[in-house]
Parts: C-alpha cells; sequence; structure tokens
C-alpha cells in the first residue's frame, strides 16, 4: 500500500508562479543563485539559498542563514505573494522539455512508510547535507522542496490524471530553460478520494531524487513524534511534501565522469591497463561518441580522439543488480584498480558532469587540461527499482533526471 495525503499547501499567488519558482538548491553554487535572482525579489533561492542574502563569505551553516530563510519565507506570506489553500488538496504539476512531458501528482507521503521501507530508497545520504536541511526544515518550519517519487504505472491513475489536465490550469509558465511548467488543483472530493484510493494499492513507492531531503524530513517527524506526548500520527509533521510521476514518464539521463590525471600513467601505458578488461575502438567521427547500449562507454583522452569502450565477458557480476551497472563497471575496473580513485564521493581528482550538459562539455574540460572524460550509457529506471527492490544502494552519481522540479510552487508547513 501507498498512503498519500491532500494538503493545504502555500503556493504562488496569481501571476507570481513564474517569479517565485526556482532550480533546486543543490544544483548550483551561491555565487551562481546570485546571479539567478538578480531584479527577483521573490525568487524562491532568497528561501532555499537564504546566503545570497547575507555578507559574502558566511558560511552556508552559520544560523542566520536559516533565520534569513525563514523570515523570507514568511515575508512573502504576509504580503500576499504567497497564499494559502483553506482546505486540503491534491495537485497535478505537468512538465514539458523538448516536447516530452511528465506528468505527477502533489501530496504528501507517508515518513512511516518511509521507516518500513515501503518508500523505497537506492542511494546512501551524506550527514552533513543531511543536516543542513534538518535545519532549514526544522528553523522555516516547512518542507520547502517536494521529494521526486516514482511507481510502477497504474493505468487508471493516469487515465483521471489525463481528464483533470483537460481543464485549465492554475499555474502555466515558461521558464529561463525552456521548460513548460504547469500546475491543476485537484479539490473535488470524489477526486481526491480517487487518488488516495487507487495509490493505496501500489505496494511501493520509491524516492527517484532528493533522498537528503527525504531524510531531513523524517528526522524533523521524527524529533517532533518524540516531543509531543498528545501525537496521533495524523499532525503534518508525520508527512512530508512529494510529488510521484508513473515510471513510464521519466528520463534518466547519463551522469559522466571527468579525471584530472590518468595517475602518473602516460596515454599508451594507461590504454594497455585498460585493455585488459575492455575492447578499445577508436572511433572515426569527428563527433562525441555518445554509448548506443548498456556496457560500452564513451572515452575521451588527452591528446587522442574519441574511443569507444566495451566491457569484456567476466568483468563484471551479470546477477548483481549493482555490480552489473555502467558506473559500477567503470568504477571497479577502471576507475578504482587503474586511476586510484577509491571513493569517488570524495576524491578531488574525479568530476561529475549531467548529461544535460552534453558531450561537448567533456571534450572542453579536457582540452582545458583534464586528462580524460567518459561518458556513460544512461541507468534506466528499471534498474534503479530492482536495486531499491533488493534493499542495495547504487554507487554515487548514478543517475541524473531532467527535467528538474522546481521548488516554491508548493510549500508544506508543519503544523
Amino acid at each position: 500500500m501507498s498512503l498519500i495525503r491532500p494538503f493545504k499547501a502555500v503556493r504562488p499567488a496569481e501571476g507570481k508562479a513564474n517569479l517565485i519558482a526556482a532550480l533546486p538548491y543543490d544544483v548550483m553554487n551561491s555565487d551562481e543563485a546570485r546571479e539567478m535572482v538578480k531584479g527577483n525579489p521573490l525568487s524562491f533561492l532568497h528561501i532555499d539559498k537564504a546566503e545570497i542574502d547575507l555578507p559574502l563569505g558566511t558560511n552556508l551553516y552559520d544560523e542566520k542563514v536559516y533565520q534569513k530563510a525563514k523570515a523570507n519565507l514568511y515575508q512573502l506570506l504576509e504580503e500576499k505573494h504567497y497564499l494559502q489553500d483553506e482546505k486540503p488538496c491534491l495537485y497535478l504539476y505537468q512538465q514539458i522539455m523538448q516536447g516530452r512531458k511528465q506528468t505527477g501528482l502533489v501530496c504528501c507521503a507517508s515518513i512511516e512508510e518511509y521507516e518500513n521501507n515501503l518508500i523505497k530508497k537506492h542511494e546512501h545520504t551524506r550527514a552533513e547535507k543531511e543536516a543542513d536541511r534538518i535545519r532549514h526544515v526544522d528553523t522555516t518550519n516547512a518542507h520547502t522542496g517536494p521529494i521526486f517519487l516514482t511507481y510502477r504505472s497504474l493505468q487508471t491513475i493516469e487515465d483521471r490524471m489525463n481528464e483533470i489536465i483537460r481543464h485549465k490550469p492554475l499555474y502555466d509558465f515558461i521558464a529561463e530553460d525552456q521548460v513548460c511548467h504547469r500546475v491543476w488543483l485537484i479539490d473535488q472530493q470524489n477526486d481526491l478520494d480517487f487518488f488516495v484510493e487507487n495509490f493505496h494499492k501500489i505496494p511501493a513507492l520509491y524516492i527517484a531524487d532528493g533522498h537528503h531531503r527525504a531524510a531531513s524530513a523524517v528526522r524533523i517527524g521524527q524529533k517532533r513524534r518524540a516531543a509531543n506526548q498528545l501525537h496521533t500520527g495524523q499532525e503534518e509533521y508525520n508527512f512530508f511534501l512529494a510529488v510521484i510521476f508513473p515510471d513510464t514518464q521519466l528520463k534518466i539521463m547519463d551522469y559522466n565522469r571527468i579525471l584530472k590525471d590518468l595517475n602518473g600513467l602516460s596515454p599508451d601505458s594507461y590504454l594497455q591497463k585498460i585493455a585488459e578488461k575492455f575492447i578499445i575502438e577508436e572511433t572515426t567521427s569527428p563527433e562525441p561518441y555518445h554509448p548506443e547500449c548498456p556496457h560500452t562507454f564513451g572515452m575521451y583522452l588527452a591528446g587522442h580522439a574519441w574511443f569507444k569502450l566495451t566491457a569484456k565477458p567476466g568483468s563484471y557480476p551479470e546477477n548483481d543488480p549493482v555490480g552489473a551497472l555502467d558506473v559500477s563497471i567503470l568504477q571497479n575496473n577502471l576507475l578504482a584498480p587503474i586511476l586510484a580513485i577509491g571513493d569517488p564521493r570524495t576524491d578531488l581528482r574525479i568530476d561529475f558532469v549531467g548529461g544535460i550538459r552534453g558531450l561537448k562539455e567533456l571534450e572542453k574540460r579536457v582540452h582545458s587540461g583534464e586528462a580524460v572524460a567518459f561518458a556513460l550509457h544512461p541507468t534506466s529506471i528499471q534498474e534503479l527499482m530492482s536495486i531499491a527492490d533488493a534493499n542495495e544502494v547504487m554507487p554515487p552519481k548514478s543517475t541524473w533526471f531532467e527535467p528538474k522540479l522546481r521548488s516554491g510552487l508548493f510549500v508544506h508547513l508543519l503544523d
């Protein structure tokens, strides 16, 4: 079963959605955020990255940052740029990117189901990132960024969504990255009952993106549960903000790797070493090599051209859902044993480039002094679900979802 719940969203007033909505806080740094908000005092980045309104050099984890986030949020409410629905509702959130649509249900999901692994994870969280979001949620008393969830498609649910989106949307705007965002209000009781009852038939939900936001919401819920002697389980802190999309509509892009050096090897000796586990073919096209299927990789080597690498049979465990991932094959057969990248999460010699940047970005980085770049075939949503079902964890930087959910379209207050 999957328990979902309507909620009284704090959301942009009419005509303000395009000004308030912003990319997630973790896809840009503070300097980039300052540039993004120039001329726009309503941007949600003033809440999600409130250090941009404090003096340069302010520590990102200073208490002043969280207090400023709280002040900025409630100022938007006080000045009526935000409003709160009078009764619990659900919402549909549709994104259109390069002609591809994905439509999800905006709701609150259950912290208890997260604890009982009915909301499945595929990623470890980092303590410092989790601590940051815990303080942000606790101080603002709000979930300010939705968790990106998915489920195995159920046609009855998608059919009802398609009926609703035939009506005029509540919000409809195109963001600066040319992604279209549309929102519909669901406030009729028969529709609310339908979605609650039909999601109850779904055995599990899966976190696609937002593990740190989910973990922080759970920690705050547990903290408030322990502090409330009159706890009933129905308080708002028992539920977190989510958008749930059917798996059939989602697209995972490649998440590529760049290495600063060859670990002291010459290009020729490096190629000899990787030939033990990979078939190496130098490409003849001037265009970057896009891996056309799993277990193939593009490699752009400084001083050379694009190569196609194909993992040799026996170089990976075929029946291991984690070990057979392309990111695992590359890490276990090349990055770790040859280039000495032990922990890709912390090693400063490796960097990661989301597929939205394109493979020309890899070429550009190598031309600027990096040693070698790798283009990967995207992880599939089926692989993600299989790993989560097995209670396993993906290697770091395995998935890059596009389009990104905009923050600020929905805020969930905890009381």
